[in-house]
């Protein structure tokens, strides 16, 4: 009987704190006008919007999540709420892989959903290490994480 290796697990959220500074911070911009005295009704209708908003955007950077789920059958990630259920790579699909340090800003245009294409993807969350995986008909994908050497380890394994 064949030992089954365990799976590589890791669940990463958008817990930065400078994520939550500009949050607050663009969110705080339409209270100005109250603040300042310049307070209208126009400006008590778009305080209403705005407030609304920004507590949309909160909620969904509290509930954001990458999980990614390494296992002998292939490799599953979900970016909730986006993906719904996992999406599924398997082993037969991928011709390279390897765990790399990238730049998110300069390589993908910074963190999330990134690049509009099948050609090269990414789904990070925070940092700057990744698993880049090559697919067999030249697509890109990486996956952030936030435990490179634990799944360098995991893969050498």
């Amino acid at each position: 009987m064949k030992n089954k290796k365990e799976p590589f697990r890791e669940s990463q959220r958008f817990t930065q704190w400078w994520v939550w500074v500009v949050l607050i911070g663009t969110g705080t911009l339409p209270y100005i006008p109250y603040f300042t005295g310049a307070y209208s009704q126009d400006s008590a209708t778009g305080l209403v919007g705005s407030s609304i908003i920004m507590l949309v955007m909160a909620l969904l950077f509290l509930v954001l999540r990458l999980e990614t789920t390494i296992d002998e059958d292939g490799i599953r990630i979900q970016f909730f709420p986006f993906h719904f259920k996992s999406r599924f790579y398997s082993w037969n699909e991928i011709k390279r892989m390897g765990v790399r340090q990238y730049s998110p800003l300069r390589e993908y245009g910074g963190w999330g959903i990134r690049g509009f294409s099948r050609k090269n993807r990414a789904f990070n969350v925070k940092g700057n290490w990744g698993l880049q995986l090559e697919f067999e008909n030249g697509d890109l994908l990486l996956i952030g994480t936030s435990k490179p050497e634990e799944l360098q380890n995991w893969l050498d394994n």
